[in-house]
């Protein structure tokens, strides 16, 4: 229920804010489970990807420390979010995600670089796919990479893409997980040529610095 009322909530917050968001081929969108899985480009994508996907409602998987402050703790957890321990994440980071897939009738939003400053994808996605049965959605975000190039209300546009079925049988081997990465990259490549021919995503370079820099401390 509070599920819905956040929707309504954001969905009038970014009409008021942007107003020029355009979602392209959502007729490519299950009505059963799924996983929506894009290239992180900014912190904002997760909230328009749910908005674009609606009515199908999404988990989220949250950094721990969020949950610490109890306001917050009590918002993330009625928008289906659950604490997920980035330095040891555990076995609850494959399970409670298939729950929701499996039983709760949920969908799911994964950023299979983990990062906005990385090209280097980490499996997980593909992992929970097969457990779940569910199939792989990509998508793809292009708009501005600041905040204030959204207040400017420049274009937003998020396309979505056919599904990747992850097969459930037999074990998930490494050629299987590069295949299956291979055809995201693949997908996400099409998704943004079909909407600008000419779009090459450059990520702010002293910040894709830095993170390069912690990565290899």
């Amino acid at each position: 229920m509070l599920y819905t009322v956040f929707y309504h909530i954001v969905h009038f917050l970014l009409f008021i804010l942007n107003g020029n968001i355009h979602f392209e081929a959502k007729q490519n969108l299950p009505k059963s489970g799924y996983i929506l899985v894009a290239p992180h480009r900014t912190w904002w994508e997760p909230i328009l990807f749910a908005v674009g996907a609606w009515p199908k409602k999404f988990g989220f998987m949250a950094k721990k420390e969020l949950f610490k402050n109890p306001i917050l703790s009590y918002i993330l957890k009625h928008a289906n979010a659950f604490p997920v321990d980035r330095a040891h994440p555990g076995p609850s980071a494959i399970k409670i995600p298939v729950k929701q897939l499996k039983h709760e009738n949920l969908a799911l939003i994964m950023f299979p670089s983990g990062t906005r400053y990385s090209n280097k994808l980490k499996s997980g996605a593909e992992v929970i796919a097969k457990l779940a049965g569910v199939p792989l959605i990509p998508l793809v975000y292009q708009g501005p990479l600041t905040f204030k190039g959204v207040l400017q209300r420049k274009k937003i546009t998020i396309r979505f893409g056919k599904p990747i079925m992850v097969e459930r049988k037999g074990k998930l081997t490494d050629d299987k997980t590069l295949a299956i990465n291979q055809s995201l990259i693949t997908a996400w490549h099409d998704l943004d040529h079909a909407i600008d021919p000419n779009f090459v995503y450059v990520p702010d370079s002293k910040k894709a610095e830095l993170e390069k820099e912690k990565g290899e401390l």
